[in-house]
């Protein structure tokens, strides 16, 4: 006997609404985020005047796109990406008729949204960029000398450590990069 064997592959859709008033990127799907880090953050609310748990966070990787510091929020029902969280990264959201992008300071298109029953979504599958791509802010020289300043004239590495290890509250979640010798460290 042969058997015919047929192998199904199963393609998730994992869909992300872009919105405007979301403050934070948000899923409900604990399975999306890699190396979670439970730790409670609050609440959020919705404009239905419900509210949610925040029970922590970890960056989304889908095939070439990581997304940094997306929330759980505990019985959220969809997937949200936050215009602001883009913005604050140095990244443009632009809005066309039909179609919502995602672009760096240079132009190029990271993201790209369909415009359908009234919400811009985007598939993360269907990303434009064919290389690696990592959407998460490179702190300006400005706020990186003032949490070296901050933290006691810290090393660098030592900050972005700090920073992956979610040790210091309030600190930004952005890369730190020295760009000069510190007067007071030489």
């Amino acid at each position: 006997f042969h058997h015919l064997l047929t192998l199904l592959q199963i393609v998730q859709l994992i869909l992300f609404i872009v919105d405007s008033g979301c403050t934070k990127h948000m899923t409900g799907n604990l399975k999306l985020l890699c190396n979670f880090i439970e730790k409670f953050l609050g609440t959020v609310s919705f404009g239905n005047d419900q509210f949610a748990l925040i029970l922590g966070y970890r960056d989304l990787v889908q095939g070439n796109v990581t997304i940094n510091r997306v929330y759980y929020v505990e019985g959220l029902n969809h997937n949200l990406f936050s215009v602001g969280q883009f913005c604050y990264a140095d990244l443009e959201v632009a809005f066309r008729k039909s179609t919502c992008f995602v672009r760096d300071l240079q132009g190029n298109d990271l993201l790209t949204s369909n415009h359908g029953s009234d919400l811009y979504t985007i598939s993360l599958q269907e990303s434009t960029s064919l290389t690696p791509l990592s959407l998460m802010a490179k702190a300006t020289p400005t706020q990186a000398w003032l949490w070296h300043r901050r933290l006691s004239h810290l090393n660098f590495d030592y900050i972005n450590l700090l920073l992956k290890k979610d040790i210091v509250i309030g600190l930004p979640n952005l890369k730190y990069v020295k760009d000069q010798l510190c007067s007071s460290c030489e």
